[in-house]
């Protein structure tokens, strides 16, 4: 059972016995999940830096924050704790240079929901992991799936560097997109993922629907669309089911079904289609995954609409996700695919 994971413990037992100075590298959301994590597992927090540029006389947490330069000045020898997510190759390099310079992780907590994905989660979920690989389409899936769980145990940025492929490729390798789509991009952000599809299909498709909830986002993406033709685009929540919920904008990617939030109106994909088609669905909903496949059931069984589905907003995501899909449909083939990011964010699923 599991013979594709590697590592049985986890980064935090590990930071717990060690000796040398642990620093917190960056502030905010993220930052702050790991103090708690520290505290739960006594972990000493020697202080907190930033990248030198970035420092402005900071505090975080009760710690001034230091500039590395400042850090590598003071210290011959210290521990790196990534505390925020890279996802452009810049930031990506300057991470795995610093893995270079010093002992490095990136411990992954989750986006939504609580929990850790420890060894003792997998052990947990072992018959549903151990499902999940055996069903997966190609050898490169398989890996993107081992080595994403051994990361997310381990914290070592190492596992994702071989799994790493550009998104062109899913497009030209899996997804195939013809000139008569109608694509559903739900989470559509800022327009970025509507550009993408119609540049894969050299502006030619039939419908888009674009659903983001938003309001500063939706105001981005309608200005990005401005001029486009045979696209939809619908300022909500999406769901299972048409109803209110509360919604906390951030005005990000981050933004999320909340109970801190401002009422706003929901739908499901089933409802705003109303029976018609569609032939991909794109799915980046902050860990409302679920409902929203919960509101595409007709669609998927009607129509069996290739997918894209994000697999990192949940500890469960990973193996209940694929499970839900390959339920709706046994004839999907199922692939994994992991672009640029530390931690393991964009790590998706997609069925065809």
């Amino acid at each position: 059972m599991l013979s594709f994971i590697k590592e049985t413990r986890s980064c935090w037992e590990i930071l717990a016995e060690e000796t040398r100075p642990i620093f917190i590298y960056g502030m905010g959301n993220g930052a702050q999940k790991i103090l708690d994590v520290f505290e739960e597992y006594k972990i000493k927090t020697e202080g907190i830096f930033a990248s030198d540029e970035f420092v402005r006389g900071h505090s975080f947490s009760g710690f001034k924050v230091k500039k590395y330069s400042e850090v590598c000045s003071e210290y011959d020898d210290f521990i790196v704790v990534l505390a925020f997510a890279a996802g452009y190759d810049s930031l990506i390099t300057k991470i795995k240079r610093m893995s270079g310079e010093h002992t490095l992780y990136a411990p992954d907590v989750p986006i939504e929901g609580g929990g850790l994905f420890t060894y003792q989660y997998c052990l947990d979920h072992a018959g549903e992991l151990e499902e999940v690989y055996s069903m997966l389409e190609d050898d490169l899936s398989r890996k993107v799936f081992a080595d994403v769980i051994n990361f997310k145990i381990s914290g070592k940025i190492d596992y994702l560097d071989d799994i790493t492929t550009a998104k062109d490729e899913v497009y030209t390798d899996i997804i195939n997109p013809g000139e008569n789509e109608i694509y559903v991009d739900l989470g559509a952000y800022n327009g970025d993922t509507v550009s993408e599809f119609v540049s894969f299909t050299n502006n030619r498709y039939k419908q888009i629907y674009a659903f983001e909830p938003d309001a500063r986002n939706y105001r981005k993406l309608m200005n990005s669309v401005e001029g486009m033709e045979n696209i939809t685009a619908l300022n909500c929540v999406v769901w299972s089911c048409d109803t209110t919920l509360s919604f906390a904008s951030r005005s990000g990617r981050q933004s999320s079904v909340s109970a801190q939030g401002k009422p706003v109106a929901a739908r499901s994909v089933d409802s705003v289609l109303s029976d018609g088609a569609a032939t991909i669905i794109k799915m980046d909903v902050e860990g409302a995954e679920e409902q929203a496949i919960d509101g595409c059931i007709k669609t998927i069984k009607k129509y069996k609409p290739k997918l894209m589905i994000s697999l990192y907003h949940r500890n469960r995501d990973m193996f209940y996700l694929p499970l839900k899909i390959r339920k709706l449909n046994p004839d999907y083939k199922i692939y994994m695919r992991h672009q640029p990011y530390i931690p393991a964010w964009e790590t998706n699923l997609y069925a065809v």
